[in-house]
């Protein structure tokens, strides 16, 4: 790493660790995100309640309802993906601040994470059998680093390789 790229990583630890300036902004970009998908649902006319809370130094909504079938409609991961982009947008335009935000839709983010514990697990299983590295397949950066982190808590190391939607994770021995 560079001395730049250093200063950098530096400089952006420690905008974000000031948590009175960064908790207020991340509500605020919650509750920007929740107008917007409020209307989203107004649209659709569908029912739900959108729950804002913050973590990890981002803002979480999660879109929930008594009537699960009503999110149906909405809560395929691609759908889900989809919304946040959208929203992330809305937030951007009106804040013109780069969002983080992560969405929930009925309890789906949880089901991909499931799954994407299971496939990465499975791979890493595969990685330790043969000693050879292996490749996942390509996903969106929160769900790399979720696989990072399952990967460095099983022992072994893994780096991110590709650009764009092609960014995947290779799984190397340790």
């Amino acid at each position: 790493m560079s001395e730049n790229e250093e200063t950098q990583t530096e400089v952006v630890t420690e905008v974000t660790e000031s948590p009175e300036v960064s908790t207020k902004a991340l509500e605020e970009e919650g509750d920007i995100a929740a107008d917007y998908l409020e209307e989203l649902l107004d649209i659709y006319d569908l029912d739900g309640d959108i729950d804002i809370d913050v973590r990890q130094g981002r803002a979480y909504l999660e879109i929930s309802s008594d009537q699960d079938s009503n999110l149906r409609l909405i809560s395929d991961p691609d759908t889900v993906e989809a919304l946040q982009e959208l929203t992330r947008l809305a937030v951007q335009v009106k804040t013109t601040s780069f969002s983080r935000l992560i969405l929930d839709v009925g309890g789906s983010r949880q089901k991909r994470v499931d799954e994407l514990t299971r496939v990465v697990n499975k791979v890493i299983e595969k990685v330790r059998d043969s000693g050879e590295q292996s490749p996942l397949k390509p996903m969106s950066s929160y769900e790399r680093k979720i696989a990072h982190d399952i990967i460095a808590e099983a022992g072994l190391t893994s780096e991110s390789e590709g650009e764009g939607r092609d960014r995947h994770i290779v799984i190397k021995p340790a």
